[in-house]
């Protein structure tokens, strides 16, 4: 299937590295930040993953569950965990998904339906396109995607810039501008009427052209 936003984020069931987990019963009433390696041992993806786990209070805050994926067994995870807390000096401390049939890489259309069922023998080049980022609603709709070249690590700051942005959107009828960060001003969308902002925000707002009109979000 083909994945887009607002597309229903695909349920599956798995094992991880804390148990084996119903993904959308795991995701509850919180967020989810889903986000993927080709494979184990790789450079890149090991100092992705302690980026992440030195970010999770910052996720945990703003009700966000993160977990990753990579094609390899569990066994191998928990391995490739002690060099990561090594190298990146954080524990992983959220669970990572063993996707050894490549299950979860196909129904997140990260790999073609001839990849095979099985992770075995495959290589991190097989796996190139096994580099994304979900960014998921309690609806279990998908908001945002991120895909990533094995060559380049991923900013998981903007991640984080990115959920705060879906989740101020989903929560007041705005749009956040280039390079918007929380506090800034933001966008009135154009199906919002002039009345019907003069009723949200009585203390009004800037009018750069009809169509583009900003305002600060009250406290």
């Amino acid at each position: 299937m083909s994945l887009r936003i607002n597309s229903e984020a695909p349920n599956f069931t798995a094992n991880t590295t804390h148990g084996t987990i119903d993904f959308h019963q795991w995701i509850g009433d919180s967020w989810a930040i889903l986000f993927s390696h080709p494979k184990d041992f790789t450079p890149v993806c090991t100092t992705e993953l302690g980026y992440m786990a030195g970010l999770k209070p910052e996720f945990d805050k703003r009700n966000t569950k993160i977990i990753g994926l990579s094609v390899d067994p569990v066994d191998n995870h928990a391995k490739w965990a002690q060099d990561i807390e090594e190298t990146q000096g954080h524990a992983v401390n959220y669970p990572m998904i063993g996707d050894t049939e490549l299950k979860v890489a196909m129904a997140y259309d990260m790999l073609p339906e001839g990849a095979g069922t099985t992770s075995e023998g495959r290589t991190a080049a097989d796996n190139a396109t096994v580099r994304s980022v979900f960014v998921i609603g309690p609806d279990k709709k998908v908001k945002a995607m991120l895909t990533y070249p094995m060559s380049t690590g991923r900013n998981f700051d903007e991640v984080l810039r990115l959920l705060d942005s879906c989740q101020l959107t989903a929560k007041h009828t705005v749009a956040t501008p280039v390079n918007w960060q929380p506090g800034d001003d933001v966008i009135i969308p154009t199906s919002v009427s002039n009345e019907q902002a003069a009723e949200k925000y009585p203390n009004g707002w800037k009018t750069l052209k009809p169509y583009l009109r900003v305002v600060a979000l009250p406290d």
